[in-house]
This record gives structure tokens, C-alpha cells and sequence, in this order.
């Protein structure tokens, strides 16, 4: 069984995605700050993360996914932001290039709103090739 975890500090979007996560055959972890999963993914040892941009800071997801990326576990494991930061700043992200996942240190970038189901269908299609 896969192991997700998810970092986002908008706790009803995690009771939103919890279940179909579960539904589809996932381990299902969730942390709403950096901290916490930071915390969280040294003690769960997830297969992958999906890890909001803006928490308690505006960049504490840039921040986490160094952290992540900068142990051995990290390295091994596909780190993709879920954000709204494109709508709310007009600013697109990416990870097309080997240069702009060093910068952002994430494997994926995708853009809220996204529903779980499609975000389900997304790390099978794309992260673990079901």
C-alpha cells in the first residue's frame, strides 16, 4: 500500500481528500504546517507528498520541499506543490525543466482547485504508473 502525505494548512481541503485517498487503496497521512510535516514525514515515511505553497508563510512550502529534498528519503520520493499562488499572483510556477525543480525543489507543480479524485487519478497515472 502507497503512503501519502499531505501538507496543507486548510484542514476541510485534507477532510475533503482523506477519504477518497483511503477509497482508492492509499495510507493516507495529513500535517497543516511545515512543521508538522517535516515532523510527520520522518516518522510516516511516505512514498510521496503533495505540500501547499502558502502556509503559515508565503513561501513554507518552498521551504519544506528543500527541507524534504535535502535528506536521502526526500531525494528518493516525488515532492509535487498544490497551490493556488498562480491565480491569486498572476506568477505560473513550473517544473518542465531540471533547472526550475532544483529552484522550487519539487518533482510536479499543480494548480488548485484540483478534486481529490483527479488528484487520485493524477499520482496513478503520473507519480507511480499504476
Amino acid at each position: 500500500m502507497k503512503k501519502i502525505l499531505m501538507v496543507d494548512d486548510d484542514v476541510d481541503l485534507i477532510e475533503q481528500f482523506k477519504p477518497v485517498f483511503e477509497q482508492a487503496g492509499y495510507e493516507f497521512a495529513a500535517a497543516y504546517n511545515s512543521r508538522e510535516g517535516l515532523e510527520t514525514f520522518k516518522k510516516f515515511e511516505p512514498d510521496a507528498m503533495i505540500v501547499d505553497l502558502s502556509m503559515e508563510h508565503f513561501d513554507s512550502g518552498f521551504v519544506l520541499c528543500h527541507r524534504i529534498k535535502a535528506t536521502e528519503r526526500g531525494q528518493a520520493i516525488p515532492v509535487i506543490i498544490m497551490t493556488s499562488a498562480g491565480q491569486d499572483t498572476g506568477y505560473r510556477f513550473g517544473t518542465d525543466t531540471a533547472e526550475e525543480k532544483n529552484w522550487i525543489k519539487a518533482d510536479d507543480y499543480l494548480e488548485k482547485p484540483i478534486s481529490p479524485r483527479d488528484l487520485v487519478q493524477y499520482l496513478g497515472e503520473k507519480i507511480f504508473k499504476a
